[in-house]
């Protein structure tokens, strides 16, 4: 009978966790370049409930009984699709159109650079004229820091990175590509940074300044799926209640006839 609200439990908790991401995904339904995660569910891949050296078997663990697998999360994963594009006029606002990410060069709190990768364009200039993302790291040109005179009055960014200013050549952005995006790990909101064997490939963004790509969240479909979270979670715990009424009558009912 117990074995009934070991499945339940373990469908609460899945049901908590897909919850923890659609939760994530609409705090950053307006965060720039933010990108939609989504989760899969999966059973278990073995029993959790065995015995261990009781009396009958002293040397090895068997599984108690045909006891059901329950369910967790499979995979969290990332969807890369485009988002929309809002127009700012910003002359360092830039968006990518296609499949590819800007390079910008962080530096932890140990003094390491690392080179990493995002779809959020909103750069703008510091004092000494190093081109930065909102969060002051170094965007990266083909030949490293990007440099542009404060001072200078007619600024552009053609389609294909070339970035000019008054007129004169500063440098091109490094767009960056990947074969496959599973090689990704995610730092922040809208980083990320790749593992060992991703393989870089010629990005076919174009770039359009004075945009912003925006979050590819679908609000609505996320409140969907926030509801048959819901549903299912209730279902759950309608189980354990039934189980617990169950449990009370064989205690105090049905064994105090016996």
């Amino acid at each position: 009978m117990l074995r009934g609200l070991y499945t339940a439990w373990t469908g609460m908790v899945n049901e908590q966790k897909r919850l923890d991401v659609i939760s994530h995904n609409m705090a950053n339904s307006d965060t720039v370049g933010y990108k939609d995660e989504r989760v899969t569910s999966q059973a278990f891949d073995q029993v959790l409930a065995i015995k261990i050296r009781d009396g009958s078997q002293a040397y090895h663990n068997e599984a108690i009984g045909r006891l059901s697998l329950g369910v967790k999360i499979g995979e969290v994963y990332t969807d890369f699709t485009q988002g929309s594009v809002r127009q700012t006029s910003g002359t360092y606002d830039l968006a990518l159109s296609g499949s590819g990410f800007f390079t910008v060069n962080v530096t932890d709190k140990n003094g390491d650079v690392h080179t990493r990768y995002t779809r959020d364009g909103r750069f703008m200039l510091t004092k000494e004229g190093l081109l930065v993302d909102s969060e002051g790291n170094a965007v990266q040109g083909q030949g490293g820091d990007i440099h542009i005179n404060p001072a200078s009055v007619n600024v552009t960014v053609s389609a294909d990175g070339v970035i000019n200013a008054d007129g004169q050549y500063i440098d091109t952005l490094k767009i960056t590509d990947f074969e496959d995006y599973d090689y990704l790990v995610k730092y922040g909101d809208t980083m990320y940074e790749p593992l060992a064997g991703a393989t870089e490939t010629d990005a076919s963004a174009q770039i359009l300044q004075g945009y912003t790509e925006q979050s590819n969240v679908k609000v609505v479909q996320e409140m969907v799926d926030m509801i048959t979270i819901t549903r299912a979670y209730e279902a759950n715990q309608k189980v354990i209640r039934s189980y617990d009424s169950m449990l009370d009558r064989a205690v105090n009912q049905v064994g105090r006839l016996g």
